[in-house]
């Protein structure tokens, strides 16, 4: 259990890793994009003639993963009637494929996550009891990045790693004003959020050795900064970054964001939505810069 981006995956992966079923396929299967439609044949599969288009039998998902285990993810927004699939799977170990008769045998550990509140789920009339118990056997919680703010250092090291490899530099080193900011923003996408600041970070300081605070997004890390620590009230145009060098936005700084976005442009070869992605905004917000520099809006090559 966890929120949103904490390493719920990677944590299963982890424990498939370290059983006697590593030999075997680790699935990972996103709840919330199974379609009740077409769950019974893409999980347990179908007999040649089961249906139209038919042409020959296929194994379903579940299937794929003989002696070694599958992962649930987003298990609180599975459908109710999915939930009753999925719990004879469970308690049974069988399965039937579409237009089949014969039950197969199904060799799998099941690990599950989730973001919600199953109990509350449960008592809303949204989540089988019966599949939460079924499940229940070993629970590990996984406590957002905010509680854990030791490890954004490490985490943030190889992250710039990542990216720097990628762009064919030498990684750069993140300074200790970053940092401090790194700690103090309360990271609502948690682990994968800051894989996306390091990664902007990493982009628009070029070839410079150093991540300063000037990479990093302003605004949403002000915005953030502020209302999980909140303060007495200051006098005006003073914030309570103020003595980190994170520089609030004014002419002297439109030059140099202009220029990159211009090269981040160039790097995606036009594309304003992964640019967007890439500088850490929203494509709405990217186009109103564009607009703003007098930057003609720029078609894919």
């Amino acid at each position: 259990m966890g929120e949103t981006g904490t390493g719920k995956e990677i944590l299963a992966e982890v424990v498939h890793r370290a059983s006697p079923r590593v030999q075997g396929n680790f699935l990972s299967l996103n709840c919330a994009a199974l379609s009740e439609n077409l769950v019974d044949a893409e999980l347990f599969g179908y007999e040649k003639g089961a249906f139209t288009g038919a042409t020959q039998a296929k194994p379903g998902l579940l299937e794929t993963a003989p002696g070694g285990s599958v992962f649930l993810d987003e298990i609180g927004e599975l459908s109710l009637p999915l939930q009753a699939k999925l719990l004879r799977v469970i308690e049974t170990r069988t399965l039937i494929r579409v237009g089949g008769v014969t039950k197969r045998t199904v060799d799998v550990r099941f690990v599950s996550a989730t973001n919600r509140n199953l109990q509350q789920a449960i008592e809303s009339g949204g989540f089988r009891n019966d599949l939460y118990f079924r499940l229940n056997g070993i629970t590990l919680a996984i406590p957002p990045l905010r509680d854990r703010p030791v490890e954004i250092e490490p985490f943030g090291r190889r992250f710039a790693g990542e990216m720097a490899r990628d762009l064919g530099r030498s990684a750069p080193e993140i300074s200790a004003d970053a940092l401090t900011l790194l700690r103090s923003y309360a990271w609502p996408g948690n682990i994968r959020e800051l894989r996306n600041v390091i990664h902007r970070a990493v982009l628009l300081c070029r070839s410079g050795p150093v991540i300063t605070p000037d990479q990093l997004p302003r605004e949403l890390m002000e915005a953030t900064f502020s209302a999980a620590h909140p303060t007495p009230a200051v006098p005006y145009g003073q914030t309570p970054l103020a003595g980190l060098s994170f520089t609030q936005s004014g002419p002297a700084l439109e030059p140099e964001e202009k220029r990159r976005i211009l090269d981040v442009l160039e790097k995606t070869a036009g594309n304003q939505t992964a640019a967007a992605r890439l500088l850490g905004m929203g494509r709405t917000a990217f186009v109103a810069r564009l607009n703003q520099y007098g930057i003609s809006r720029p078609r894919k090559r």
